[in-house]
């Protein structure tokens, strides 16, 4: 990774941990700067480091803009859930575009079928359950829409077969399930913390794979 790369990654980290701070506290004001600013510049990151196939690059680039859009949507005071996340599966759309790009190997991917397949039987179902179980049972379509890429998104890093990529989607699949459990099944303690943590560290994951 060249300088500029490093020094956006590095700046990109110390915002990521302001904004955890700040959900921790509760403080608003700061969050509203950090949580976009850490996406703003780990899509600068990704733009500046000389990437192994520019094309996977730009494809991780529009999942990280798409994301950014995501972070502002579920950020605001105003229930823009759904806004929020139509955009983050836009976002894993262009990621999955981007590793098949890169190149999947097709019995890596069926092992990652597998995988994504248990984990869906294990926590998809008790949150679909949740959410029909709602106030508004009129998510459950797009909720497993939404289940349903990211998965995907997880099963192509695995096809994929880089340890850093594995890494990253598997810590978003985990970002995600959390918000999930924590909207539709049941809030636990410093969740909103875990998942901060959870997703920052699963897009440095990503951005740190194009290298």
């Amino acid at each position: 990774m060249n300088g500029p790369a490093f020094l956006l990654l590095a700046f990109a980290l110390t915002a990521a941990v302001f904004d955890w701070l700040a959900v921790h506290q509760e403080q608003r004001s700061l969050e509203y700067l950090c949580k976009p600013l850490t996406l703003l510049l780990l899509i600068g990151c990704a733009l500046t480091l000389d990437p192994a196939d520019d094309a996977v690059r730009a494809w991780f680039v529009a999942a990280l803009v798409l994301s950014l859009l995501g972070d502002v949507f579920l950020m605001l005071p105003r229930d823009l859930f759904v806004f929020g996340l139509g955009s983050f599966l836009l976002g894993h759309v262009a990621y999955i575009v981007g590793m098949h790009v890169e190149g999947v190997d097709g019995a890596r991917f069926m092992v990652g079928i597998v995988v994504v397949a248990v984990a869906l039987a294990v926590l998809g179902t008790r949150i679909l359950r949740g959410v029909r179980a709602g106030p508004d049972p009129s998510l459950a379509g797009p909720v497993v829409a939404y289940m349903a890429v990211i998965s995907a998104m997880v099963a192509s890093a695995i096809g994929v077969g880089d340890a850093v990529l594995v890494a990253g989607a598997a810590l978003f699949y985990a970002s995600d399930a959390l918000i999930a459990w924590n909207r539709f099944v049941s809030e636990t303690t410093h969740s909103r913390v875990a998942i901060m943590i959870t997703y920052h560290l699963a897009q440095v994951g990503l951005v740190l794979s194009l290298v």
